[in-house]
């Protein structure tokens, strides 16, 4: 199963990441494949420990891909590294191993300490349209304009049918990427 959550790591001077990132779940543990490059990754190979942060708030997501990383932070407890303060549940993680690959190694993560923050009360559609919205702009140089509008059109409905004001302000963020993309790629 492939959770979508919030990956938070830190590099050796303990400077956070924060990354949105569909990790893949083993019981108690997580299967981690960051592209290379990335920050998420060269955090992991340095320090070997992360937090998986579980969050209903898809500002954090589409905030992450428009070029929004300053969300407010608390220390986790079991590792040096950084919990989401709106995270509902969170995991402290350590690389227990690395399969090596070119493009997306595989790291292999046990679970270290998980923490229970809030109840999880369910994703409407409009929290799905967003974070669906979200994974398409971050594959907006690998996909057809055509596909990327024809599946923003279909997510609209179920923003225009449940959005709170969360929801509408993360969705304006993506379409701005999106509209910016469109107009460079007509030139």
């Amino acid at each position: 199963m492939i959770q979508e959550t919030i990956v938070t790591t830190q590099n050796g001077e303990g400077i956070t990441h924060i990354a949105p990132m569909g990790i893949h779940v083993k019981g108690d543990s997580f299967i981690i494949l960051p592209f290379r490059p990335s920050t998420t990754l060269n955090n992991f190979l340095e320090t070997k420990v992360g937090v998986i942060n579980y969050c209903d708030d898809v500002r954090v997501f589409a905030g992450c891909l428009t070029g929004r990383k300053d969300w407010p932070l608390k220390p986790a407890q079991e590792i040096s590294g950084k919990v989401l303060d709106c995270a509902l549940a969170h995991s402290e993680v350590i690389v227990a191993s690395i399969e090596e690959d070119e493009t997306r190694p595989k790291l292999f993560c046990k679970t270290l300490h998980t923490a229970n923050h809030a109840p999880f009360k369910g994703f409407n559609r409009a929290q799905f349209s967003v974070l669906e919205a979200a994974i398409l702009i971050s594959r907006l140089d690998m996909l057809p304009l055509q596909k990327i509008e024809s599946e923003i059109n279909y997510l609209r409905i179920g923003l225009g049918k449940t959005a709170g004001e969360r929801e509408l302000e993360a969705w304006a963020w993506i379409m701005e990427v999106v509209d910016n993309h469109k107009r460079n790629v007509k030139t």
